[in-house]
C-alpha cells in the first residue's frame, strides 16, 4: 500500500468533518473484509465470537457427513471450510477460536469420512498432504497461545495426530517429522 503524501495527509485532516465522513464511508464500502470487521467491532462484541463458532461448527458438522464420491471432492469441502475459518479469523482476531474449528475440521472428517482417509492411495495422496500440513499448522500454533488453554486441546489434539499417524496422511506426517502424541 503506498504512503500519503504529507501535503494531503494535512490537507485530508484539515477537512470538515462531515465530508470525511462521507469519504469514510465511500472507502469503507469498497472494502468487504473491512466492513465485516467494523461490524463485528462495533456493532457485535465478544460474546457473538460463540455464536459465530457454532455458526461454523455446524457447517463443518453438514459438510463431514456428506456423501463424497472420491477424497478430491472431499478436500475441496474441507478447503472451503478453512476457508470460512481464516475468514472468521481475519475478523475477530479469535486465535483461540482458529485451533478450535481447525482441529474440527480435521477430526470431523476423520469421524465421518474415515473410509476415504483409511488408506493411502493416488486419489488420496493430495488430501493426505493437505491434512498433515494443516496438522502442522495447529501445532505451530497452539504454542502462541496461554499455557492454561492447553489442556482444552490436549485430548483433541491427540486423537487427530494418532489418526493422522495411522491413516493415509502418515507418509507426509513422517517426512514432516510431526509427533506421535502432543504434551504441552
Amino acid at each position: 500500500m503506498s504512503k500519503i503524501p504529507k501535503e494531503l495527509e494535512k490537507a485530508i485532516v484539515e477537512l470538515p468533518a462531515k465530508e470525511k465522513d462521507k469519504m469514510l464511508l465511500r472507502l469503507i464500502g469498497k472494502n468487504e473484509l473491512l466492513v465485516q470487521q467494523l461490524q463485528y467491532q462495533l456493532l457485535e462484541n465478544e460474546s457473538f465470537l460463540g455464536d459465530r463458532r457454532d455458526e461454523i461448527k455446524k457447517s463443518i458438522l453438514r459438510v463431514s457427513k456428506m456423501y463424497h464420491d472420491t477424497p478430491g471432492w472431499m478436500m475441496m469441502d474441507m478447503r472451503d471450510l478453512n476457508s470460512r475459518i481464516t475468514n472468521h479469523v481475519k475478523i475477530t482476531k479469535d486465535k483461540y477460536g482458529e485451533i478450535e474449528l481447525t482441529l474440527y475440521l480435521l477430526n470431523s472428517f476423520f469421524d465421518n469420512q474415515l473410509k476415504l482417509l483409511e488408506k493411502y492411495s493416488s486419489k488420496s495422496d493430495t488430501i493426505a498432504l493437505y491434512i498433515a500440513k494443516r496438522t502442522e499448522f495447529i501445532l505451530k500454533k497452539l504454542p502462541k497461545l496461554h499455557e492454561d488453554y492447553y489442556i482444552e486441546f490436549e485430548q483433541e489434539v491427540n486423537k487427530l495426530l494418532e489418526r493422522v499417524n495411522n491413516y493415509a496422511p502418515a507418509y507426509y506426517v513422517r517426512q514432516m517429522g510431526l509427533p506421535k502424541s502432543w504434551e504441552y
